[in-house]
């Protein structure tokens, strides 16, 4: 502004361009040397030092030269400016003196420039601008913690009118017509007349600033942002913190515009500000009741209070609705068809059958427990908390809750199981939630199964102990068709000895296993968990303890 351009003008952004390529190739000229005395940034010549075992490169080094490069190629991309061209031609010269050194030593630091916000910081600075930022207002009102309020007017529109050529007379007019109506735009006064502020037209455009004034009616467009962003950003390492104005009025589709010409311009990040999204803001383009407004200044503001009024009633009931609808449960019901999972159990004896539905991702969503043979008792016992396991399930009730719930409740039947992950069941409650726990929560069978141990490591002692406890060897005790009985009833193979031959070449325990055939149940010993249980009429008898099995 102060050079006479606009902040959407091609000399604005290469006035930009040219000092933010200067910053930055400073900056790497000066990295550049620092890496001669102390070396180049890690990752500069090892890869792998950002804990990436296996990188695509072993060293950095002609990765960071081509950015170094992309910088230094950008600089002819500069607007062509008589009046800036000095700042392009050293632009230029500090690349290239970057690049050299950087060839040599490499750099000191990977990323040397960003373009941070600098806010309130500015006005204490005396400066009008903060940074990249537009100006919001030619007179901006802020609104101090401790009461009263700050009128701050911009200082630049004195010396752009001395460059535009106006002389102090026109300067002093238009100066006091900023004073006193907030803008150099030309306003409409209360009878209908225009009050002329003297500014030529084609000059406006110089003094537009980020939203309109109170009583103007221009203001930056978001595209004049973005252009500006797009000047400085070829000549950073980081991103741009800028914040890109709208006007209270901005559509969805604009916003949306918004990003979507920033990823086609190359920026790094965007910030959107709409004007009237807050309720207050540090910065007012005119007073505020809080700051002494007048009720005429104010009018404006209060036109429409039954229409925002009514606004705010229904946006408190359709926060209320969904602050209902929050607390309300969600069940999460199973699609009609549908993978499940089938486990058949057995627990001293009561054979049963688990089905598991499953949902899209694999995870269970009901649950179905049959048991075979058994009375309806039981079968409805188990009908109920397969029900109300399911429903659980569906309301999102984590698993890990209901297994550590239901887990190791005990009541008859119990007894061993043939599941190596679960050998004892204390109901059969206990074993569908420990195998439940066991297939689907990571982690649970391992901490819970009793292989989940190291494997016993073979002792050589032992059976040399074995035999020095014997009053007399095996091998000096003859074998005998008795002792062979016991053999195949027990399991229990001839360690030592002969067997004895009966004439047609079959030894005793050959004849009784083929006798015998099937003598054993199919089942396991609910006291010591043997499967030696033989049939007794209708029930079962284990031969280790003697305990009956039940009638089947």
């Amino acid at each position: 502004m102060s050079y006479g351009y606009g902040y959407d003008s091609v000399e604005g952004r290469a006035l930009c361009g040219a000092i933010t390529s200067i910053m930055t190739g400073e900056a790497c000229e000066q990295s550049a040397r620092m890496a001669r005395a102390m070396g180049p940034f890690p990752g500069y010549r090892d890869a792998r030092c950002s804990g990436v075992a296996k990188p695509a490169a072993k060293n950095n080094v002609a990765p960071m030269q081509e950015v170094i490069e992309l910088h230094r190629s950008a600089v002819s991309e500069i607007a062509a400016n008589e009046e800036f061209a000095y700042l392009k031609e050293e632009a230029a010269r500090v690349w290239d003196s970057a690049a050299a050194l950087g060839k040599k030593h490499g750099y000191r630091n990977a990323q040397v420039t960003v373009l941070a916000p600098t806010g309130t910081i500015s006005f204490l600075m005396d400066c009008d601008t903060t940074g990249i930022e537009p100006d919001i207002a030619l007179v901006k009102y802020k609104l101090l913690a401790g009461g009263g309020m700050l009128k701050i007017v911009n200082q630049t529109v004195t010396p752009a009118l001395e460059k535009l050529g106006y002389n102090s007379e026109e300067i002093e007019r238009i100066v006091a017509h900023i004073d006193a109506f907030d803008t150099i735009e030309d306003v409409e006064d209360s009878d209908g007349s225009t009050i002329s502020s003297g500014l030529k037209p084609e000059h406006i455009a110089i003094f537009d600033c980020a939203f309109k004034a109170y009583r103007g009616q221009r203001s930056l467009g978001y595209m004049a942002h973005l252009r500006m962003m797009a000047a400085a950003q070829p000549f950073l390492s980081g991103a741009i913190s800028k914040t890109v104005n709208m006007p209270e009025t901005a559509s969805v589709e604009e916003i949306m515009n918004t990003y979507i010409e920033g990823w086609r311009l190359g920026l790094k990040a965007i910030a959107i500000y709409r004007d009237g999204s807050k309720r207050s803001a540090p910065l007012n383009t005119r007073k505020t009741k809080d700051m002494g407004g007048t009720e005429q200044e104010l009018a404006v503001a209060s036109f429409d209070r039954g229409e925002l009024e009514t606004r705010i009633v229904e946006l408190d009931q359709e926060v209320a609705s969904l602050r209902f609808r929050l607390d309300q449960p969600s069940r999460h019901r199973m699609p009609d068809t549908r993978m499940s999972l089938t486990h058949r159990f057995e627990i001293a004896g009561h054979e049963g059958y688990i089905t598991v539905g499953l949902y899209e991702d694999g995870q269970p969503g009901e649950l179905f427990i049959t048991m075979s043979k058994e009375g309806s008792t039981i079968g409805g016992l188990m009908d109920t908390v397969g029900t109300l396991t399911s429903i659980a399930l569906q309301y999102g009730v984590p698993l890990q809750q209901l297994v550590r719930k239901f887990a190791y409740q005990r009541f008859e039947p119990s007894g061993f199981t043939k599941n190596p992950d679960i050998r004892n069941a204390t109901s059969i409650t206990d074993y569908v939630f420990r195998w439940l726990g066991c297939q689907f929560i990571p982690g649970y069978k391992e901490a819970t199964s009793p292989n989940r141990g190291q494997s016993e490591l073979p002792m050589k002692e032992i059976p040399e102990m074995e035999k020095k406890a014997l009053n007399r060897p095996v091998s000096d005790l003859p074998r005998t068709a008795e002792k062979e009985l016991i053999d195949v009833i027990t399991s229990h193979a001839p360690n030592e000895g002969e067997p004895y031959v009966s004439g047609n070449g079959h030894t005793h325990a050959d004849r009784v296993q083929e006798v015998l055939g099937n003598m054993f149940m199919d089942i396991i010993c609910a006291h010591c968990g043997s499967n030696k249980v033989v049939r007794a009429g209708a029930c079962g008898v284990c031969t280790e303890c003697g305990t009956s099995q039940g009638c089947s």
